[in-house]
Protein backbone atom coordinates (compact mmCIF):
# COMPACT_ATOMS: atom_id res chain seq x y z
CA UNK A 1 0.00 0.00 0.00
CA UNK A 2 3.48 2.03 -0.14
CA UNK A 3 1.64 4.83 -3.05
CA UNK A 4 -1.70 5.25 -1.55
CA UNK A 5 0.31 6.13 1.74
CA UNK A 6 2.01 8.11 -0.46
CA UNK A 7 -0.66 9.83 -2.21
CA UNK A 8 -2.32 10.28 0.92
CA UNK A 9 1.18 12.30 2.68
CA UNK A 10 1.37 14.20 -0.65
CA UNK A 11 -1.69 15.37 -0.90
CA UNK A 12 -3.15 13.72 -3.95
CA UNK A 13 -6.46 13.07 -2.16
CA UNK A 14 -9.02 15.39 -3.05
CA UNK A 15 -12.76 16.05 -3.25
CA UNK A 16 -13.93 15.62 -7.03
CA UNK A 17 -15.86 18.75 -7.53
CA UNK A 18 -18.35 17.19 -10.24
CA UNK A 19 -19.70 14.20 -10.23
CA UNK A 20 -19.42 13.18 -13.72
CA UNK A 21 -17.41 10.22 -14.70
CA UNK A 22 -15.15 11.48 -17.26
CA UNK A 23 -14.36 14.75 -15.47
CA UNK A 24 -13.63 12.58 -12.91
CA UNK A 25 -11.01 10.48 -14.53
CA UNK A 26 -9.55 13.79 -16.64
CA UNK A 27 -9.28 15.19 -13.09
CA UNK A 28 -6.93 12.51 -11.18
CA UNK A 29 -5.36 11.94 -14.45
CA UNK A 30 -3.94 15.52 -14.64
CA UNK A 31 -2.78 15.45 -10.84
CA UNK A 32 -0.45 11.93 -11.44
CA UNK A 33 0.63 13.88 -14.40
CA UNK A 34 1.61 16.65 -12.76
CA UNK A 35 3.68 14.74 -10.67
CA UNK A 36 7.63 14.89 -11.11
CA UNK A 37 8.15 11.01 -10.50
CA UNK A 38 5.92 10.45 -13.39
CA UNK A 39 8.67 10.94 -16.01
CA UNK A 40 6.03 9.80 -18.76
CA UNK A 41 5.47 11.15 -22.50
CA UNK A 42 2.13 9.29 -21.86
CA UNK A 43 -1.58 11.43 -22.28
CA UNK A 44 -2.22 9.83 -19.07
CA UNK A 45 -5.96 11.29 -19.70
CA UNK A 46 -6.63 9.49 -22.62
CA UNK A 47 -5.30 6.33 -22.16
CA UNK A 48 -7.23 6.16 -18.88
CA UNK A 49 -10.21 7.19 -21.07
CA UNK A 50 -9.87 4.26 -23.16
CA UNK A 51 -9.27 1.79 -20.87
CA UNK A 52 -12.48 2.67 -19.44
CA UNK A 53 -14.66 2.54 -22.67
CA UNK A 54 -12.83 -0.86 -23.19
CA UNK A 55 -14.35 -2.00 -19.20
CA UNK A 56 -15.49 -0.36 -16.53
CA UNK A 57 -12.73 -0.84 -13.68
CA UNK A 58 -15.56 -0.27 -10.94
CA UNK A 59 -15.10 -3.26 -8.03
CA UNK A 60 -18.26 -2.43 -6.53
CA UNK A 61 -19.44 -1.70 -2.82
CA UNK A 62 -18.41 2.41 -4.08
CA UNK A 63 -14.97 2.14 -4.97
CA UNK A 64 -13.45 2.32 -9.06
CA UNK A 65 -9.56 1.77 -9.69
CA UNK A 66 -9.22 3.25 -13.09
CA UNK A 67 -5.37 3.00 -14.19
CA UNK A 68 -3.10 3.69 -16.91
CA UNK A 69 0.34 1.41 -17.96
CA UNK A 70 3.61 2.36 -18.92
CA UNK A 71 6.40 0.74 -20.89
CA UNK A 72 9.75 0.06 -18.75
CA UNK A 73 11.10 1.48 -15.22
CA UNK A 74 9.56 3.89 -12.92
CA UNK A 75 7.53 4.06 -9.66
CA UNK A 76 4.07 2.99 -8.66
CA UNK A 77 1.94 6.64 -8.60
CA UNK A 78 -1.45 7.13 -7.41
CA UNK A 79 -3.97 9.54 -7.09
CA UNK A 80 -7.43 9.55 -4.77
CA UNK A 81 -10.58 11.42 -5.74
CA UNK A 82 -13.69 11.56 -3.39
CA UNK A 83 -16.73 12.17 -4.54
CA UNK A 84 -19.36 12.70 -1.69
CA UNK A 85 -22.18 12.40 -3.95
CA UNK A 86 -21.23 9.78 -5.52
CA UNK A 87 -20.50 9.37 -9.42
CA UNK A 88 -22.69 6.97 -11.86
CA UNK A 89 -19.76 4.96 -12.66
CA UNK A 90 -21.46 1.66 -14.39
CA UNK A 91 -20.75 -0.36 -11.89
CA UNK A 92 -21.60 -4.19 -11.52
CA UNK A 93 -23.30 -3.79 -8.43
CA UNK A 94 -24.79 -0.99 -9.64
CA UNK A 95 -23.82 1.23 -7.15
CA UNK A 96 -22.82 4.55 -7.27
CA UNK A 97 -18.54 4.86 -7.13
CA UNK A 98 -17.74 7.59 -4.36
CA UNK A 99 -14.00 6.43 -4.10
CA UNK A 100 -11.97 6.42 -7.29
CA UNK A 101 -7.98 5.33 -6.86
CA UNK A 102 -6.31 5.99 -9.83
CA UNK A 103 -2.95 4.17 -11.04
CA UNK A 104 0.03 4.97 -13.36
CA UNK A 105 1.48 1.14 -13.42
CA UNK A 106 4.90 1.15 -15.12
CA UNK A 107 5.72 -2.46 -16.61
CA UNK A 108 8.10 -3.07 -13.71
CA UNK A 109 5.38 -2.46 -10.86
CA UNK A 110 3.36 -4.63 -11.85
CA UNK A 111 3.40 -7.38 -9.16
CA UNK A 112 3.36 -4.50 -6.56
CA UNK A 113 0.03 -3.03 -8.27
CA UNK A 114 -1.68 -6.84 -7.89
CA UNK A 115 -0.31 -6.69 -4.23
CA UNK A 116 -1.41 -3.37 -3.69
CA UNK A 117 -5.38 -4.09 -5.14
CA UNK A 118 -5.04 -7.35 -3.27
CA UNK A 119 -4.45 -5.58 -0.26
CA UNK A 120 -7.21 -3.24 -0.64
CA UNK A 121 -9.83 -5.25 -1.48
CA UNK A 122 -9.08 -7.12 1.90
CA UNK A 123 -8.69 -4.06 3.63
CA UNK A 124 -12.46 -2.82 2.44
CA UNK A 125 -14.03 -6.57 3.25
CA UNK A 126 -12.56 -6.85 6.37
CA UNK A 127 -13.63 -2.61 8.03
CA UNK A 128 -17.07 -3.30 6.58
CA UNK A 129 -16.94 -1.85 3.08
CA UNK A 130 -16.82 1.93 2.35
CA UNK A 131 -19.63 2.66 5.16
CA UNK A 132 -17.99 5.27 6.72
CA UNK A 133 -16.73 7.24 3.98
CA UNK A 134 -20.08 7.66 2.08
CA UNK A 135 -21.37 9.14 5.37
CA UNK A 136 -18.09 11.18 5.69
CA UNK A 137 -18.83 14.60 6.50
CA UNK A 138 -15.45 15.90 5.08
CA UNK A 139 -11.92 15.01 3.76
CA UNK A 140 -10.33 14.58 6.66
CA UNK A 141 -12.98 11.59 7.54
CA UNK A 142 -11.78 9.85 4.24
CA UNK A 143 -8.20 10.17 4.71
CA UNK A 144 -8.52 9.08 8.54
CA UNK A 145 -10.69 5.78 7.07
CA UNK A 146 -7.89 5.94 3.87
CA UNK A 147 -5.24 5.41 6.63
CA UNK A 148 -6.92 2.38 8.62
CA UNK A 149 -7.37 0.35 5.76
CA UNK A 150 -3.07 1.15 4.92
CA UNK A 151 -2.92 0.10 8.64
CA UNK A 152 -5.17 -3.19 8.34
CA UNK A 153 -3.08 -4.02 5.11
CA UNK A 154 0.10 -3.77 7.03
CA UNK A 155 -1.06 -5.35 9.85
CA UNK A 156 -2.36 -8.44 7.80
CA UNK A 157 1.14 -8.55 6.09
CA UNK A 158 3.51 -8.96 8.93
CA UNK A 159 3.64 -9.22 12.47
CA UNK A 160 1.61 -7.28 14.82
CA UNK A 161 4.07 -5.58 17.05
CA UNK A 162 6.09 -4.25 14.17
CA UNK A 163 2.77 -3.22 12.40
CA UNK A 164 1.72 -0.90 14.81
CA UNK A 165 5.05 0.49 15.11
CA UNK A 166 5.00 1.05 11.18
CA UNK A 167 0.92 1.94 11.30
CA UNK A 168 1.96 4.59 14.24
CA UNK A 169 4.84 6.12 12.03
CA UNK A 170 2.88 6.33 9.07
CA UNK A 171 0.08 8.03 10.76
CA UNK A 172 2.14 10.50 12.89
CA UNK A 173 3.79 11.71 8.73
CA UNK A 174 0.40 11.97 7.23
CA UNK A 175 -0.96 14.38 9.61
CA UNK A 176 2.21 16.27 9.45
CA UNK A 177 1.58 17.19 5.74
CA UNK A 178 -2.09 18.39 7.05
CA UNK A 179 -2.88 18.39 10.64
CA UNK A 180 -6.63 17.02 11.69
CA UNK A 181 -9.25 20.53 11.78
CA UNK A 182 -7.21 22.07 8.63
CA UNK A 183 -8.08 21.30 5.19
CA UNK A 184 -5.93 19.46 2.98
CA UNK A 185 -4.13 21.61 0.72
CA UNK A 186 -5.94 20.91 -2.58
CA UNK A 187 -4.48 20.99 -5.81
CA UNK A 188 -5.11 24.16 -8.33
CA UNK A 189 -5.80 23.34 -11.67
CA UNK A 190 -5.95 25.70 -14.40
CA UNK A 191 -7.01 25.39 -17.96
CA UNK A 192 -5.66 27.72 -20.75
CA UNK A 193 -4.67 28.09 -24.32
CA UNK A 194 -1.36 29.07 -26.57
CA UNK A 195 -1.41 30.72 -29.50
CA UNK A 196 1.73 30.42 -31.58
CA UNK A 197 1.93 32.29 -34.56
CA UNK A 198 4.31 31.35 -37.63
CA UNK A 199 6.19 34.77 -36.54
CA UNK A 200 5.76 36.79 -33.30
CA UNK A 201 5.15 35.95 -29.66
CA UNK A 202 3.00 33.68 -28.83
CA UNK A 203 -0.40 34.41 -27.17
CA UNK A 204 -1.54 33.26 -23.65
CA UNK A 205 -5.56 33.22 -23.27
CA UNK A 206 -5.98 32.26 -19.42
CA UNK A 207 -8.34 33.75 -16.67
CA UNK A 208 -5.65 35.12 -14.43
CA UNK A 209 -3.12 38.24 -15.61
CA UNK A 210 -0.48 36.95 -13.54
CA UNK A 211 -0.46 33.61 -14.76
CA UNK A 212 -0.52 35.38 -18.47
CA UNK A 213 2.25 37.64 -17.72
CA UNK A 214 4.31 34.63 -16.21
CA UNK A 215 3.75 32.51 -19.12
CA UNK A 216 4.30 34.78 -21.80
CA UNK A 217 7.71 35.86 -20.33
CA UNK A 218 8.59 32.43 -20.62
CA UNK A 219 11.82 32.07 -22.69
CA UNK A 220 11.14 29.83 -25.88
CA UNK A 221 7.90 29.19 -24.75
CA UNK A 222 6.76 28.34 -28.23
CA UNK A 223 10.17 25.35 -28.36
CA UNK A 224 8.47 24.11 -24.74
CA UNK A 225 5.32 23.46 -25.67
CA UNK A 226 6.10 22.17 -29.05
CA UNK A 227 7.97 19.41 -27.53
CA UNK A 228 5.62 18.53 -25.06
CA UNK A 229 7.86 17.27 -22.33
CA UNK A 230 6.17 19.48 -19.39
CA UNK A 231 7.54 22.52 -17.75
CA UNK A 232 7.54 24.50 -14.25
CA UNK A 233 5.99 27.82 -15.02
CA UNK A 234 4.91 30.40 -11.73
CA UNK A 235 4.99 27.79 -9.61
CA UNK A 236 2.88 25.75 -11.63
CA UNK A 237 3.51 22.32 -13.57
CA UNK A 238 2.27 22.78 -17.42
CA UNK A 239 0.87 20.06 -19.55
CA UNK A 240 0.11 20.29 -22.55
CA UNK A 241 -3.20 18.15 -23.72
CA UNK A 242 -3.39 19.01 -27.41
CA UNK A 243 -2.30 21.00 -30.00
CA UNK A 244 -3.95 22.15 -33.47
CA UNK A 245 -2.75 23.72 -36.48
CA UNK A 246 -4.61 26.65 -38.56
CA UNK A 247 -4.08 28.74 -41.34
CA UNK A 248 -1.10 30.29 -41.96
CA UNK A 249 0.90 27.85 -39.89
CA UNK A 250 -0.55 28.99 -36.10
CA UNK A 251 -0.83 26.70 -33.58
CA UNK A 252 -3.38 26.24 -30.79
CA UNK A 253 -1.87 24.60 -27.73
CA UNK A 254 -4.45 23.13 -25.53
CA UNK A 255 -2.54 23.20 -21.96
CA UNK A 256 -3.47 23.30 -18.27
CA UNK A 257 -1.21 24.80 -15.17
CA UNK A 258 -1.14 22.22 -11.89
CA UNK A 259 0.17 23.44 -8.61
CA UNK A 260 -1.05 22.89 -4.69
CA UNK A 261 -3.13 25.22 -3.39
CA UNK A 262 -1.40 27.52 -0.95
CA UNK A 263 -2.73 29.49 2.53
CA UNK A 264 -5.13 28.29 5.11
CA UNK A 265 -7.95 28.66 2.93
CA UNK A 266 -6.32 26.08 0.05
CA UNK A 267 -6.36 29.46 -2.22
CA UNK A 268 -3.82 30.60 -3.73
CA UNK A 269 -5.23 33.52 -5.71
CA UNK A 270 -3.39 33.48 -8.88
CA UNK A 271 -0.25 31.98 -10.23
CA UNK A 272 2.44 33.93 -9.41
CA UNK A 273 5.78 34.37 -11.69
Amino acid sequence: MKSLLSALQEGRLVELPDPNKEKALEYLALLIEAIPDAHTQADIVQEVKEREAAASTALGKGIACPHARKVGEGDLLCAVGWSPQGIDYGAPDGQKVQLVIMYFIPDSQRNSYLKEISGLAKAVEKTHGIASIATAGDIHAVRSQLLDWVGYAIDSAIPDAKARMIKLQEKQAAFLAAEPGKPVRPFTIVPFYVLVPEAGRPVVLAPEPDFVRAMESQPSIADLLRRNEGFQCGGYQIIVRSASTFAANRVLHDCVAVKPASGPSGSNGGARA
